[in-house]
């Protein structure tokens, strides 16, 4: 066997403790052979989530898992997500963005994202952001990832690939593709996606659970057609 195919591959995950960074992770656990994660502790609302993120990286048995002190973000970028004194809103802002936008998070992540995967030798990093069904952020785009990556490989003169697996996807089929890997019960109990810091279904109010309930009772009741769909997108890739 070449030096080449026996290298093992490896992925680095931008890990939240959410559904969506969960289920990039249980993906990944399924199609690499060495996952890593990566957590980064903003001074978040929700910050709960980290707690959640290091019990799902022991119990799905991650190769490491970094949690990052990114505090300075905190202290530039004021949202929602930011300030505990800011209501989370259900209307948008003067700017068009919903006011759990943090300024430059993605960009800030995705870079310290980066410099980890070089130091212990990922190429790949894989991201939950999402185009189809997202908040309005405007770092979740397609073009921002894909200008990102080239950013990251020019840099650091390193082949860098940014995997978004849950990209063009809708929240019902990110719900199919953790039942098809079996994990939709995990996802559904054990991940933190509210912003108000309820681990599972959560608060049931604030924009991310919303969003995250509705996607779940699509799928649920209409588990054939949203797999089908969800399948077919995967198969065009």
């Amino acid at each position: 066997m070449s030096q080449l195919n026996s290298t093992p591959r490896k992925a680095l995950v931008v890990f939240s403790g959410g559904q969506d960074s969960t289920t990039c992770l249980i993906q990944a656990l399924a199609e690499y052979d060495e996952v890593h994660g990566i957590t980064f502790d903003y001074g978040q609302r929700h910050r709960q989530e980290i707690d959640v993120a290091k019990q799902l990286a022991s119990q799905l048995k991650l190769a490491s898992h970094k949690v990052l002190d990114t505090t300075l973000l905190n202290e530039l970028a004021i949202s929602a997500l930011t300030r505990d004194a800011i209501p989370v809103s259900h209307e948008l802002m003067n700017n068009g963005l919903p006011n759990t936008f943090v300024p430059g998070r993605n960009i800030l992540f995705l870079t310290l994202a980066g410099i980890y995967a070089y130091q212990i030798g990922c190429t790949t990093v894989i991201t939950g952001v999402c185009e189809t069904d997202f908040s309005g952020y405007p770092d979740c785009r397609n073009e921002f990832i894909q200008s990102m990556q080239q950013t990251l490989a020019l840099g650091m003169d390193k082949p860098f690939t940014i995997e978004t697996p849950l990209m063009w996807l809708n929240k019902a089929e990110t719900w199919a593709l953790a039942d098809k890997y079996q994990q939709l019960e995990l996802v559904r109990d054990q991940t933190l996606t509210c912003y108000n810091g309820i681990i599972g279904a959560g608060c049931q109010d604030c924009p991310s659970c919303l969003l995250r309930q509705n996607g779940l009772d699509d799928y649920l009741n209409n588990q054939q057609q949203v797999m089908d769909s969800l399948n077919s997108k995967q198969a065009s890739k």
